[in-house]
């Protein structure tokens, strides 16, 4: 689907201020509030998955314009800082001056990334440090958990479940790098399926 005309209007006005080319933007709907979006260097792309919060969608695309705009993050042993505070920086910026409100900002920012709340009070965003407080607060309160065995010791034997494959014995979904190297031991893993419970 088109880009409304008001998203399309921040692109243009986002990339002006900062003196940098446009992306080419991309617009499709998902019926959930929160909006997602990722920011292509390499394809020139900015592409939104918008959901039903307006507000929402203005925040995911001006963190994807902050991520087009901010300096390539650099990298440390390999992995390059994606949410740094350097980026922050340039998003909680960016909010502000494109109708977002800070309390918003925060509310929006760290329901996805709870890294942003102490780059928030470090950068001096209002309401942050009392934001933080609360999340940390919040933490300490949660029940803990008791974990137990679910599933014994056991070698890894793998079988597809449809479109997964799976330990035979646990049923648990074996995937990405640790699926390779399973296969590459060749039934001399082993592993224990644990569970927990609140206390």
């Amino acid at each position: 689907m088109t880009a409304p005309r008001w998203a399309r209007a921040l692109v243009t006005n986002v990339c002006a201020e900062a003196n940098v080319p446009e992306p080419r933007l991309s617009w499709r709907s998902r019926r959930h509030p929160h909006s997602t979006g990722v920011a292509r260097r390499e394809d020139q792309l900015i592409a939104v998955r918008a959901g039903t919060d307006s507000l929402d969608q203005r925040l995911t695309l001006l963190h994807e314009l902050a991520h087009w705009i901010a300096p390539s993050p650099r990298r440390r042993r390999e992995r390059a800082t994606h949410h740094g505070r350097a980026f922050y920086a340039v998003a909680f910026d960016l909010y502000r001056r494109h109708g977002l409100t800070d309390a918003d900002a925060l509310r929006l920012e760290a329901a996805r990334y709870r890294s942003a709340l102490g780059h928030a009070v470090a950068l001096g965003v209002a309401g942050a440090s009392a934001a933080l407080a609360r999340h940390r607060a919040g933490l300490r309160d949660r029940p803990r958990r008791r974990w137990r065995v679910l599933v014994p010791e056991h070698a890894i034997r793998l079988e597809r479940d449809g479109r997964w494959t799976v330990c035979a014995t646990c049923r648990q979904r074996v995937v990405a790098a640790n699926l390779t190297r399973v296969r590459r031991a060749r039934g001399r893993l082993r592993h224990v399926l644990m569970t927990s419970d609140a206390a």
